[in-house]
């Protein structure tokens, strides 16, 4: 439960004294993790029975190839787990195509589908966070790795609570390597005209809390939605939180 929904009356001292927060999108602002995590799913379930691909696609595959990358770097990383290698490939690759592109086209027409159908919440938690780095004008970004990053902020209604967006389709038109390398952090952080040791950044994956660790970024949050403390301990998160509702405190 959000301790409190009045901007008025929290604050979140754990950002206190950053110029700015970085967010990643999914799993931390939005549920929409668990969109991707069905859509990827779905996808390669069908595939690797028309592959005959063994051992079968699971939620751990997930977290180890896909979670924080760029769509066609996790598609690469996830087959080459399995040994199979297919050509790159082009961007505009039908769906249908046995391509590394292709098969990142396949499940976007899934994620795409269940989006439309079914729309996206922001968390509350997140919500008041953003209340409260509104009121006190600090300024955000949203760095993400997908290319439906501005297609969700929409669905969701936040938009407009965010003039900085670095997403994927900015990092494959900037040549930016996905997380874990810090590219896009630091893009995101030169947009906003900050230095990264003084701004947070806020993730729930691995490969993002590496991403923040390795920019140099004075404060790295780590989401934990089912990646595991432990594991965004180790990748270098400062602080850990199962919730952003758990950064506030109310002033009242």
């Amino acid at each position: 439960m959000t301790r409190s929904t009045d901007p008025a009356r929290a604050s979140v001292p754990a950002l206190a004294g950053y110029d700015a927060v970085l967010f990643d999108l999914d799993g931390v602002l939005t549920p929409t993790a668990e969109v991707h995590m069905r859509a990827w799913q779905a996808m390669f379930d069908d595939l690797f029975a028309a592959w005959d691909i063994h051992p079968a696609y699971s939620e751990r595959d997930y977290f180890a190839h896909l979670d924080g990358r760029k769509r066609y770097d996790g598609v690469a990383a996830l087959l080459r787990s399995r040994d199979v290698e297919v050509p790159w490939g082009r961007p505009d690759d039908d769906p249908s195509a046995d391509t590394v592109c292709g098969i990142g086209n396949r499940k976007n027409v899934v994620f795409t589908r269940v989006l439309e159908e079914e729309g996206i919440a922001a968390y509350p938690g997140s919500l008041a966070v953003l209340d409260v780095l509104d009121r006190d004008g600090v300024a955000v970004a949203v760095v993400s790795s997908s290319k439906n990053a501005r297609p969700v902020l929409s669905a969701a209604g936040l938009t407009d609570r965010f003039a900085v967006v670095v997403d994927g389709v900015v990092a494959e038109r900037d040549g930016l390597p996905s997380k874990p390398a810090p590219d896009v952090f630091l893009a995101g952080a030169r947009a906003l005209g900050v230095d990264p040791a003084r701004a947070a950044v806020i993730e729930d994956a691995v490969s993002g809390v590496a991403s923040g660790t390795a920019g140099g970024f004075g404060l790295v949050v780590g989401v934990d939605r089912g990646t595991g403390a432990d594991a965004l301990r180790d990748a270098g998160a400062h602080l850990i939180v199962t919730d952003l509702d758990d950064l506030l405190e109310n002033d009242a």
